[in-house]
């Protein structure tokens, strides 16, 4: 196929395994703007052995992959960790701040790159002083946001600080970030909402919530006492989720359903927490790292989402009413996306309603079923992935008008 334009698209992450809801989004929209508009050129941390391992998977989401090394997650990352504390960057973004990534990427804009996507907030340390090419930032949270969320749940006076001075530090920069590009795509109508109030961000555009529907088959909710939560555990927001649940929430679905069952399914679940479920007799399963979600999902009567710190919208939400697990979520855990409690799951923020909604679901199987097939009807309408590509590449092509404009 002959190309007019070039797309370099800076990621932060290597993309594969598809682990995580941010690498999910990430690769579903590179994967609807392959062999459209733009030859695309993606750049990562990498190795020749990642490469060569997922090379079929590259080639579906881009034209051509270079990458930096890959950072160290030793003992050495956890050292630089700790001194990253007293930067006047945020850590998750200092950790980010490669100098062979900002050196290949300063080589690959040197070159001929008509539009730069910066994936994730994080990735805008990379970028060079100055952009000499039209350039979009590609966001999947307000992160200051979930820093304050995190100070809000925090347990001791100690933690609370840590966590009001890293909100801090990630305000002065995701209002500086969103100043430098030309377009600023956000996940949800809320986002861009605070992003325009908060920050003044100019130019932005929303891309809707994509599940793969044909990979992503419906399921009747039949395994009545299984309960489970998909998401990736080495993420803080995600353990607090987790933990959150088993100490406030599960005692009370387990001593009105005794059999009930409860199966976490996610990357890197922390020792302590699975301990914890050891220890206490818990009929929890923790899978770690799973190549394929779905025999986990198909016909669990419950998906829990009971997040209490988070941000952007959560593709696991979709993904589990697309295979007709009934939802009960937090506020939080659904925000952003245009569901409605009570007729495509149910909402509930105090632990006492949560887990009530919980047996709810258990015990009664018509109201089971009614959620779950109301559910798979709104994903086949509104969340298609190939709409948000779609919307994604019209939001590139508007980042090289507006920088043309301004170059006038």
């Amino acid at each position: 196929m002959s190309y007019s334009a070039t797309l370099l698209f800076v990621s932060p992450r290597f993309l594969f395994p598809v682990d995580s809801g941010g690498k999910i989004r990430t690769t579903q929209i590179l994967r609807g703007l392959k062999n459209g508009k733009f030859k695309i050129r993606l750049v990562s941390p990498g190795s020749n052995k990642l490469a060569a391992q997922f090379r079929s998977e590259l080639e579906g989401v881009c034209d051509q992959f270079d990458f930096w090394p890959m950072p160290d997650e030793g003992w050495r990352n956890t050292m630089r960790r700790a001194r990253f504390l007293f930067d006047d960057l945020p850590m998750p973004v200092r950790l980010d701040s490669s100098p062979h990534a900002k050196s290949l990427v300063s080589a690959a804009l040197r070159g001929s790159v008509d539009v730069v996507v910066f994936d994730f907030l994080h990735a805008a340390v990379l970028a060079p002083a100055v952009l000499s090419c039209p350039s979009v930032l590609f966001t999947h949270n307000v992160e200051a946001e979930i820093f304050a969320r995190h100070r809000e749940v925090a347990g001791n006076p100690v933690m609370r600080a840590l966590w009001a001075s890293q909100h801090r530090k990630m305000l002065r920069f995701e209002r500086a970030s969103l100043a430098r590009f030309d377009v600023t795509v956000a996940v949800s109508d809320r986002d861009r909402s605070i992003f325009e109030s908060a920050y003044d961000a100019k130019n932005t555009a929303v891309i809707p919530t994509g599940v793969d529907l044909n990979y992503f088959q419906y399921g009747e909710p039949v395994r009545n006492q299984d309960i489970l939560f998909c998401g990736s555990m080495d993420w803080m927001a995600n353990q607090d989720a987790v933990r959150y649940f088993m100490n406030d929430i599960w005692p009370a679905i387990a001593s009105r359903n005794p059999r009930v069952r409860m199966t976490v399914v996610g990357r890197s679940p922390p020792a302590s927490l699975v301990g914890e479920a050891r220890n206490r007799g818990l009929p929890w399963e923790f899978t770690g790292f799973v190549d394929d979600v779905r025999p986990l999902v198909a016909g669990a009567a419950v998906s829990v989402i009971p997040l209490r710190i988070a941000g952007g919208t959560r593709l696991k939400v979709y993904e589990a009413m697309a295979m007709g697990a009934a939802v009960v979520s937090t506020s939080i855990g659904v925000e952003g996306l245009p569901v409605v409690d009570r007729e495509h799951c149910l909402v509930a923020d105090a632990a006492a309603d949560f887990s009530e909604a919980v047996v709810r679901l258990l015990n009664d199987a018509q109201l089971r079923h009614t959620l779950s097939r109301n559910a798979r009807s709104f994903v086949d309408s509104k969340c298609g992935f190939k709409v948000a590509s779609q919307i994604f590449e019209q939001a590139c092509i508007q980042a090289i008008r507006v920088y043309e404009e301004r170059k006038r």
